[in-house]
């Protein structure tokens, strides 16, 4: 019996007749909406050759989408290494056994997760901007990476700290038995796994990042949908414009979904053991019986 079937009843004839018709119903649904958009589309003359043309041409990839991918990978690069670190100093701060330090790092994660990433952005845009600290056009630059730092670093310490009090019970008192002091106990084996736990929802908050670097656009920080939105403007093809904007951030955040379920499962191997041989002993005793 699998899991699924402990967890949930099995369907009957009838529940899985409703279901098929449910579904039948939804796609039906889905379908006609797609025809709906592609048939507006097709009369605002959208779909038309000449409005995709452009993105046939080398120049408009070499100005305009390869520029504006690459600072948006830069950005969201930046602010990943960041955010990562953040979350393990909070994280690791909200698991502390010394209260002061306990009580600080929660009183900024939970500040700094109630504020929308968008405000953060233009506080320190504006702030950077009037202080004259940095160099003008460096500082949307610096907002973006600063506010998704902060904002995603704290979801991440919250991770963290969810992660470690998931874990099994014993794993401290192990790590003390064999002579670790608490706080060696916590960085040496309850964080690093509890890391490797939660890397599917890390790479998820990854996949947040990036799509979250598009609203530095708002600050006129030069990311792809920046740069797509001018393309769209000088050739009069905004709507395909953003089409292909979607489409790249689309295959990017695919790429990073597929990357942390395969590394999920090759950690999971390495920590459980081999799935196969488990598999084999299993075999082994069915074929005994």
């Amino acid at each position: 019996m699998s899991a699924q079937q402990v967890l949930f009843d099995a369907p009957g004839p009838r529940a899985r007749r409703n279901i098929m018709i449910g579904n039948i119903i939804g796609g039906l649904i889905v379908l006609g909406i797609l025809a709906w958009v592609v048939s507006a589309l097709a009369g605002k003359g959208q779909l038309a050759a000449s409005m995709w043309t452009p993105f046939l041409e080398s120049r408009t990839w070499e100005f305009f989408i390869l520029p504006g991918l690459v600072n948006t990978l830069k950005a969201a690069g930046i602010a990943i290494v960041t955010s990562v670190v953040f979350g393990l100093v909070f994280g690791v701060g909200r698991l502390s056994h010394v209260a002061p330090i306990r009580w600080v790092a929660g009183v900024v994660v939970e500040f700094l997760r109630a504020v929308p990433v968008l405000l953060m952005m233009i506080f320190f845009w504006l702030a950077l901007g009037s202080s004259g600290a940095v160099k003008p056009q460096d500082a949307p630059l610096i907002a973006v990476v600063v506010a998704l730092t902060l904002y995603n670093g704290s979801v991440i310490a919250e991770l963290v700290r969810s992660g470690v009090y998931g874990l099994p019970k014993g794993q401290r008192e192990a790590g003390m038995a064999i002579g670790l002091t608490r706080n060696q106990s916590l960085r040496n084996i309850e964080v690093p796994q509890a890391l490797i736990a939660m890397l599917p929802a890390l790479i998820s908050q990854f996949v947040v990042i990036l799509k979250d670097s598009a609203l530095g656009f708002i600050i006129t920080y030069p990311e792809l949908l920046q740069y797509t939105r001018r393309l769209g403007v000088g050739e009069g093809n905004v709507i395909p414009s953003l089409f292909v904007a979607a489409a790249i951030f689309i295959v990017i955040n695919f790429a990073l979904s597929t990357l942390a379920t395969r590394l999920s499962v090759l950690l999971s191997f390495r920590t459980k053991g081999r799935r196969p041989a488990a598999k084999e002993a299993i075999a082994m005793d069915a074929a005994s019986t």
